[in-house]
Order: structure tokens, then C-alpha cells, then sequence
């Protein structure tokens, strides 16, 4: 005879296998993959990220950055002087520790003379920890080297005065123009020449005028309006009012290998790398079509306008890069993380600088230039960029009380690890192990560190790392 089920039985293995099934589905919600970046856009921005053959982003479960080579586009002219700090002597009798004596043609004693009371040209001798070696003329990385950035989103165009405007009006922000009471402005753009003969001008740079009362709403000083230059890049804005305005909408300012990553638009390698947005072609008929730029007419004060402005132009006037980017040569610098507050970075170019370098920069894709982070000038803006969405991991965090602190992290299979144990033998392991082996899983069947103090879960930090200035 067979003998029935109890009721209780039947009950108890529905709950078993509900509980089981729920916590196969809770570990495969844990162990999802990164959310699809081709399905997250962002309007006004452009992905810059690798792409598949069929031109798909490629997902987070692969390398999905570029590399490319980041740096100045005369380093093919600078060539020489790369191969002469390779005959630099950093040993032997007349190294003047680690100091190229034969490269400066100078005495081990008066080259460590100047060493100790700062007057050694470092730009010819051993390089200190971050030194930036830049170009004479573009201002761009020497030497050119190879540098990968993680993808993000960028803005298709400077922010402009109507955007600037809606973040003002929205928090009542002052800028530091209006704080310090005055900015920069081009001599040849002052309302009243009269200005000229008691103005004071900027020591290493004295066609820019310090104007009182010249801010982003008055761009040339007081009677002059931002009015019909809405869609202009809005300009006399400091590092800190760049970096404000991109933090109130969500975004950040971009670090500078992003920058440049988007401005080479794809021309990342040896054979295809150019010197202009538009090619390697150094002509204004080619360049008016791409680039806000001054032109033929001699600076500051003939500008023949080719490219229809003299000044700042509106967004979007010109045609954009492969990316399908604006403006990342020529109108407005562009102000981008990194460097110290006295030397921060800005860079493209702006429409008083020229295609070879004979007056100001030369309007390539490495033209990089630092100013101090407090400087508004009428030549100066920013774009801002925005990461992809990445998956939210977590772990668990627990204390000790016999030990110290202690870290335990739960992965998504439910394993534990336990991480800077100190006093190990406590809880059950075996002390011959490698005492900096920090992949010991915690033994189950010991007293686990957590098991009389509480734990957290917190969200898993991303440290990145980065070399920039």
C-alpha cells in the first residue's frame, strides 16, 4: 500500500523550491551585465567610444576605449629635437648628477651653480615628476605618445549665452568676472579707443585689455550686450564658472585626452593622423569653411573677416569633424580638467589665432595653452562632457572588535572574501598561508569576523587613475 504525502511535506518543498528560485533569479539580477550603451543618447551630445564592425558601440564586457596618440601636430618637424635629448649624458664624470652638461655646453660646477639658485632651463635637461615639454608654436604635448581614454558623451557645440543664461537666472550665480569687477578684452574690439591710453593690459599677452565691468553679459565693458549672440559661445567665464555650469546640468568639464580624442575624430593612428580638423591642407580657403579663425589680416587690427566674423560666431556655423563635433578649432578655447589653478588648460584655438603659427597659436589639433584658473578673457568658453551609465556594484563592509576593521566583500555568487585581516589564526585560518594572499575565501565552517558586529552595504568605488596634469 502505498503511503500519502503529507500536506506539510508537499507545503515545505513548494517553499524550497519558491526560495530557491527566488534567489537564482536575485543572483542573476546581480550578475546582469552592463547596461547597453546603444541604448543610452543624451541630446546636444556625441558617444565617443569604440565601435564594432558594424558600427555598434561595443559594451562594457570588452576594452570599449580608445587609444590613439595624443600630442602636438608639428611632431614631425620637432623631430630634432627629440633625438637631441637622446644624446642628453646622464652618466659617467660629467653627468653633473643626472644634469646634461654637454647639452648645455657648460661646466658641471656652474650648471649645478644654476641648479640650486633655479636658473636651469629644465626644458633642456632631465624632466622633473609631471613636467608637460610643449611645442613653440601649437603650445601641444613633445613628444607625441600613445593614451587611452574610456568612452564618454560630449557636447556637439560650446555652451552658448542663452544656456549660460537659463544657469544664471536658475541659481543666481555670479560669475568671477563680476566678483573681480573686471575682464580681458581684445584692443581693437574697446567701444572708445580713448580707453587705450589708460588701460591696463595683460603683461604676456598686451593686445588684451583689462576692461572694468566686462563680463558675460557685457562682453566688450559697459554699453555692449550679449543681445543678438544668444547662440554665440558664451565667454568671460572662469575654470570654476565652467565647472559650476557643467555640474548644475549633470555633467563635468572634459579631461584633456577626451578632448583631443573627440577633436581627432577618429585620425587616432600613425598613417591617418592630421594636422587640421580638415586635413593637413594650411590654406584660408580651406579653413574658412572649418574654423573661426582671424585670417590673412594682421593682428589685432585688420581682420578681412573670410570667415564672416571677426569675433566670436554663433555654434554650428562652420562644418563639423567626422565625430560630427563644432567648433573644436577656432571661435572660443575651451577650458578642460586638470593642471594646477595657476596653469590651467584651454584648448582649440580661438578666432585670434592663426593657421601657422605666425601670430598667436597656430590653430592645430594639439594647440594647448595654460591660463590661470581666474581668467576670463573674451576669447575663452567651454563644452562639457558625460560618462556612460555603468552597473552599480556593491559589497559588504564589517568590523571586528578582536582585530580591528576588518573588510569582507560578498560577491554576487554569495562567496565571501575577506580582506587585511591581521590577526588571521582567530578565525580558523591556517597560518602557514601566504599572509598577503588576499584571495582566501573565509572558511564556513570557523567564526567568521562579521558574526558579532553588523554589516553594511555600501556601492563599490571606481577608482580611476589618470597621469594628466
Amino acid at each position: 500500500m502505498k503511503r500519502p504525502h503529507h500536506p506539510f511535506l508537499l507545503l515545505w518543498t513548494a517553499y524550497l523550491f519558491c526560495a530557491f528560485a527566488a534567489k537564482d533569479e536575485a543572483a542573476e539580477v546581480d550578475e546582469e551585465s552592463h547596461p547597453d550603451p546603444n541604448v543610452e543618447n543624451y541630446s546636444g551630445m556625441i558617444y565617443i567610444g569604440r565601435l564594432d564592425d558594424d558600427g555598434k558601440r561595443v559594451g562594457f564586457d570588452a576594452d570599449n576605449g580608445i587609444k590613439y596618440i595624443f600630442g602636438t601636430g608639428f611632431d614631425e618637424t620637432h623631430r630634432k629635437i627629440e633625438e637631441a635629448d637622446l644624446h642628453h649624458e646622464h652618466y659617467g664624470p660629467d653627468s653633473g648628477h643626472d644634469v646634461a652638461d654637454k647639452a648645455h655646453g657648460k661646466t658641471r660646477e656652474q650648471v649645478l651653480h644654476e641648479k640650486r639658485i633655479g636658473q636651469l632651463d629644465l626644458s633642456k635637461g632631465p624632466k622633473p615628476f609631471g613636467w608637460f615639454e610643449e611645442h613653440p608654436l601649437d603650445g601641444g604635448a613633445v613628444p607625441p605618445k600613445v593614451v587611452r581614454v574610456e568612452p564618454f558623451f560630449i557636447d556637439e557645440a560650446p555652451v552658448t549665452n542663452k544656456d549660460f543664461g537659463k544657469f544664471v537666472r536658475s541659481t543666481y550665480y555670479e560669475t568671477e568676472a563680476e566678483k573681480f569687477g573686471w575682464s580681458f578684452v581684445l584692443s581693437s574690439f574697446l567701444p572708445n579707443a580713448e580707453q587705450l591710453q589708460s588701460a591696463e593690459v595683460d603683461p604676456e599677452a598686451k593686445d588684451w585689455v583689462a576692461v572694468d565691468k566686462a563680463y558675460w553679459r557685457s562682453p566688450e565693458g559697459p554699453g555692449t550686450s550679449y543681445k543678438y549672440r544668444e547662440n554665440h559661445p558664451v565667454i568671460h567665464v572662469s575654470h570654476r564658472d565652467a565647472a559650476e555650469y557643467c555640474k548644475w546640468v549633470g555633467k563635468r568639464l572634459p579631461g584633456e585626452r577626451e578632448w583631443e580624442a573627440a577633436a581627432r575624430a577618429g585620425h587616432f593612428g600613425p598613417n591617418n593622423r592630421t594636422l587640421y580638423v580638415w586635413g593637413d591642407e594650411q590654406a584660408t580657403e580651406i579653413a574658412k569653411e572649418y574654423a573661426n579663425l582671424w585670417g590673412d589680416g594682421d593682428f589685432p587690427w585688420e581682420n578681412k573677416a573670410e570667415d564672416g566674423w571677426r569675433a566670436t560666431s554663433p555654434v554650428k556655423s562652420f562644418k563639423p569633424n567626422a565625430f560630427g563635433i563644432y567648433d573644436m578649432t577656432g571661435n572660443v578655447w575651451e577650458w578642460v580638467r586638470g593642471g594646477k589653478h595657476k596653469n590651467r588648460i584651454v584648448r582649440g584655438g580661438s578666432y585670434v589665432d592663426s593657421l601657422d603659427g605666425s601670430f598667436n597659436h597656430a590653430a592645430t589639433l594639439g594647440a594647448r595653452a595654460t591660463l590661470h584658473g581666474t581668467t576670463t578673457t573674451g576669447n575663452v568658453g567651454f563644452r562639457c562632457v558625460k560618462v556612460p551609465k555603468r552597473k552599480v556594484e556593491y559589497h559588504y563592509v564589517y568590523e571586528n572588535e578582536d582585530s580591528g576593521p576588518q573588510l569582507v566583500i560578498e560577491g554576487a555568487d554569495g562567496k565571501r572574501k575577506q580582506f587585511q585581516q591581521y590577526a588571521r589564526q582567530d578565525y580558523g585560518v591556517d597560518e602557514s598561508d601566504d599572509e598577503f594572499d588576499e584571495d582566501n575565501d573565509v572558511d564556513p565552517t570557523k567564526p567568521r569576523p562579521d558574526e558579532t558586529r553588523g554589516r553594511k552595504k555600501v556601492v563599490k568605488p571606481r577608482t580611476l587613475t589618470s597621469d594628466e596634469l
